[in-house]
């Protein structure tokens, strides 16, 4: 998930912490408390503890407790053997562990294929 030496866990909800209201952040979020509101961030990581009622939007999202809400993620959907979510995910890659749990909807966007046309030169008589 994270690229030697360029991510860091740059923000943590305690597993005691409850915050209601919506999150927007740079770099990475691991969340270990129960949060109610929407989540924006580079990367999400939600611990086994964890309780989210919201929307997360990110890179890449790692989820290891119980979401009841959307995902979106650029790169990533990644569902750990405890986790679970209760929505829809958007997501070009979806990894779902033994005994993780989705219930919902996924769609993965696929990329428009890029198509460069190259004419041929005319040949002159």
């Amino acid at each position: 998930m994270f690229h030697k030496n360029t991510e860091k866990l740059e923000s943590f909800i305690g597993c005691n912490t409850f915050f209601k209201g919506d999150i927007d952040t740079k770099g990475t979020l691991r969340v270990d408390g129960s949060i109610e509101g929407n989540i924006t961030a580079d990367w999400v990581i939600v611990g086994e503890q964890a309780r989210i009622t919201g929307n997360i939007s990110a890179r890449g999202i790692v989820i290891g407790g119980k979401m009841d809400g959307n995902v979106k993620a650029k790169e990533i959907v990644e569902i750990k053997n405890k986790g679970q979510i209760n929505g829809e995910i958007m997501s070009k890659k979806l990894v779902v562990a033994e005994g993780g749990i989705f219930e919902g909807k996924s769609t993965m966007p696929r990329e428009e294929s890029k198509v460069i046309e190259l004419q041929a030169a005319e040949k002159s008589k």
